[in-house]
């Protein structure tokens, strides 16, 4: 294949190139998926009359098996090939987007969604791990950062797109669009990616584990989402603490088990852990952040759907921009103070949301917090992929890339299920313009102080040495270099990427 080499492919070849755009549009999908719903849901609302709750269940149906299951699908591609589940996952998410274009009802889109949920989990863990498993070791860092910042626009570009497919046709077509994008990345992934895998993923599957872990997070979500309606009926409480029981539940069968989903080892780099606790209390805000402006902007402030997503649109330009750079920062002077600052500078720009009233310009009052959430967003995309990756063996990099999808979609799942009862949007007043002007501000309050703990967790637990080169390295490098599994291993080491890994 064109540009590889013994130790991988390079960044610059023709195969790099290819490589790279087949991550970017798989992952693209899963991720302007992630976003572009956001902007549709009051008008499903309105199509399908359908309650806040309903609403949250057409996000949190997604994220809730893309949760549940991205560490199976991180397992899987580590077994039986990353390209092939990969494909396998694009193959079903395209085809729930078209189950959901064609939903007569909210009760059949959810369920769609449901589906769509399971295809994210099988492509987005083998997105990146495709890039870390095959790229040479001096080229992964850039490339990891070219995958963030793309991938990171396709999130940011969302509401743009899906406010203009629901202004010219309906919101039905943000799920159309998917049916020729994912055709095209099953074509090229077939034709230009190098399957990989890792040899020592033996054993039986832990579906058990996959089970634990959908009832969990089902149980706890439900209850979390219908107890402000519903009150504390017995189907509350009964689906709330058998949720609850079934994720201890979880954690005691995977460390037990000989083949568990989820090698509790992992966290016992203390990198991996204080990265995955940065992601946790970050991911939640922005999960919360993206939920409710770009309804703010339509039930508030009047903006047309294309108006709503256009307002984000500096996010896009800053993230296409600077996200690559911010990788290579963070990989010249480490991790820890990017991963301070940028959550920091995420809190400062929703204060400034938060302070947004109907009827203020857009330029003097929405488009200032916008720009500060932008900058802030750049700077903790790529640090925090790259530290995650940094502190795990590359041969489980499918393992470590689904931990940290799934940390990351968790905070979000359960951003979307408490924000509105804290924000006082729950039944029908979601469509009041003073109720969601009032829930809105304390919300971007809220999240602001989520973010804001991210940025002290930071800098309290992250090492800035974890994507340093030690001095002296060069020559270990040589003598223990594995090729294109991963970086450089010391013995009885971790894990100690040399400076183009990142992870």
């Amino acid at each position: 294949m064109e540009g590889r080499a013994p130790e991988g492919i390079a960044f610059e070849s023709g195969a790099g190139r290819w490589l790279l755009i087949v991550a970017v549009a798989g992952s693209g999908m899963a991720f302007l998926d992630g976003t572009v719903v956001n902007v549709a849901l009051p008008d499903i609302g309105r199509d399908f009359d359908a309650s806040t709750s309903a609403l949250q269940w057409i996000l949190n149906g997604y994220l809730l098996t893309l949760a549940s299951l991205i560490l199976l699908g991180g397992s899987l591609g580590d077994r039986y090939g990353r390209r092939r589940v990969f494909s396998i996952g694009v193959g079903l998410f395209t085809a729930a987007s078209a189950l959901c274009a064609a939903a007569p009802n909210v009760e059949l889109l959810i369920v769609a969604r449901l589906l769509q949920g399971i295809g994210g989990a099988l492509l987005t863990p083998g997105s990146l791990a495709l890039i870390e498993a095959s790229f040479r070791p001096t080229d992964r860092a850039r490339a990891i950062g070219a995958w963030s910042g793309l991938g990171g626009v396709a999130a940011a570009i969302g509401p743009l797109v899906g406010g203009y497919l629901i202004g010219a046709i309906s919101w039905r077509a943000i799920f159309l669009i998917n049916i020729p994008l994912g055709a095209f990345v099953i074509w090229a992934a077939a034709r230009h990616v190098p399957e990989s895998r890792d040899p020592g993923a033996t054993g039986r599957l832990d579906l058990a584990g996959s089970v634990l872990t959908a009832l969990g997070l089902a149980g706890t979500t439900y209850a979390l989402i219908e107890a402000p309606e519903k009150g504390a009926s017995a189907a509350i409480l009964v689906t709330g603490i058998g949720g609850l029981a079934a994720l201890i539940a979880f954690f005691v069968h995977e460390h037990r088990t000989p083949n568990p989903m989820l090698p509790l080892g992992i966290f016992s780099s203390r990198q991996f852990s204080a990265a995955n606790g940065v992601t946790f209390v970050v991911y939640a805000a922005l999960g919360g952040v993206f939920f409710l402006l770009v309804s703010f902007l339509q039930i508030s402030m009047g903006y047309t759907p294309i108006e709503a997503g256009s307002a984000s649109l500096p996010v896009t330009g800053l993230m296409l921009v600077f996200s690559a750079r911010a990788g290579a920062l963070a990989q010249r002077i480490g991790p820890r103070t990017p991963l301070t600052i940028g959550p920091l500078v995420i809190a400062v720009g929703l204060v400034l949301m938060s302070m947004v009233e109907p009827g203020d310009s857009y330029v003097t009052a929405i488009l200032p917090g916008v720009i500060v959430f932008g900058i802030g967003l750049t700077l903790v995309v790529a640090p925090v992929t790259a530290t995650v990756l940094a502190a795990a063996d590359a041969n489980h990099s499918g393992i470590a890339s689904g931990v940290n999808n799934a940390v990351a979609r968790v905070a979000g799942l359960l951003a979307v299920a408490v924000l509105p009862v804290i924000a006082g949007l729950t039944g029908d007043s979601f469509y009041d313009p003073v109720a969601m002007t009032d829930g809105f501000q304390i919300g971007m309050l809220t999240c602001a102080v989520l973010a804001a703990v991210g940025g002290v967790l930071a800098w309290f637990t992250i090492d800035s040495a974890v994507l340093h080169e030690e001095p002296g390295d060069e020559h270990l490098e040589e003598e223990y270099s594995c090729g294109v599994t991963g970086p450089p291993l010391r013995p009885g080491r971790e894990p100690h990427p040399d400076p183009g890994a990142a992870g």
